[in-house]
């Protein structure tokens, strides 16, 4: 079989298996779970969504490639999921958007799912509002660690940097040269207060990272499974799919 060129919309394949979370408050929230065709995951990804005020959502474009790619690529289980109140082409999530203090139920609710289903190294990974519910939210036993990308610190504050502290659970971040929010030097400065994180600088990215969802997930892949040669491919020779995500306004 000749091989294609990995694109934004190839689907490689995973067992892929829509599924529900349901929060301690009784909200039920739309989700989905990719796990590796033909082996055990050996590490998973629960991936909190930008701001859905803003557009972010479960299908936000580099969790939808790591859905995508990274189960047959890299070995991994990832978790999807939109947050209360939060639209995707799969549904709307219950519930309404709780600025991010409400939303600790529906980390917790993904966690709890991860915990019944037995998924092997939780590691969380944020994306922009995600990032503060990680940090606010996300020091759960369960937890081995947490990737943020493009962390703004808004929400989050000293306390929740300084309880990341404590944990000593790893936390990188990932910081675009030209964030609207937090550059590479002020988050080396603000996460000075957390010894075990690490800044990774990516010159001339933006905070949505478009075109760098490569870059981006081997970042990812290199901390969640570091036996994994990075960077991944770019091309691949088995089956795919080709899926069109439409983009929901929520």
């Amino acid at each position: 079989m000749s091989s294609v060129r990995i694109g934004g919309n190839t689907a490689l394949p995973a067992r892929r298996e829509p599924v529900t979370l349901t929060t301690s408050d009784g909200l039920r929230l739309v989700a989905d779970l990719a796990l590796p065709e033909d082996r055990p995951p050996q590490a998973t990804l629960v991936c909190l969504h930008p701001l859905p005020t803003h557009g972010g959502m479960m299908d936000s474009h580099l969790y939808r490639k790591a859905a995508f790619r990274l189960p047959a690529l890299a070995g991994l289980a990832v978790l999807r999921f939109n947050t209360r109140g939060t639209a995707s082409e799969a549904g709307r999530s219950e519930g309404s958007f709780g600025e991010g203090a409400d939303e600790r139920l529906d980390v917790a609710a993904a966690l709890d799912f991860c915990r019944a289903r037995e998924l092997p190294e939780v590691w969380l990974l944020g994306w922009s509002f995600g990032t503060e519910l990680t940090l606010m939210h996300g020091l759960d036993p369960l937890v081995r660690g947490a990737v943020l990308i493009s962390p703004p610190l808004k929400r989050a504050g000293d306390a929740d940097l300084a309880n990341w502290a404590a944990s000593g659970k790893p936390l990188v971040c990932l910081v675009p040269e030209l964030d609207d929010y937090l550059r590479p030097a002020e988050a080396r400065a603000r996460f000075a207060a957390v010894p075990q994180a690490k800044v990774i600088d990516f010159p001339g990215a933006k905070h949505l990272f478009v075109g760098q969802a490569e870059a981006v997930l081997d970042a990812v892949v290199a901390t969640v499974a570091p036996g994994v040669p990075t960077p991944l491919p770019r091309d691949w020779s088995g089956p795919h799919e080709t899926r069109k995500v439409t983009i929901v306004d929520g």
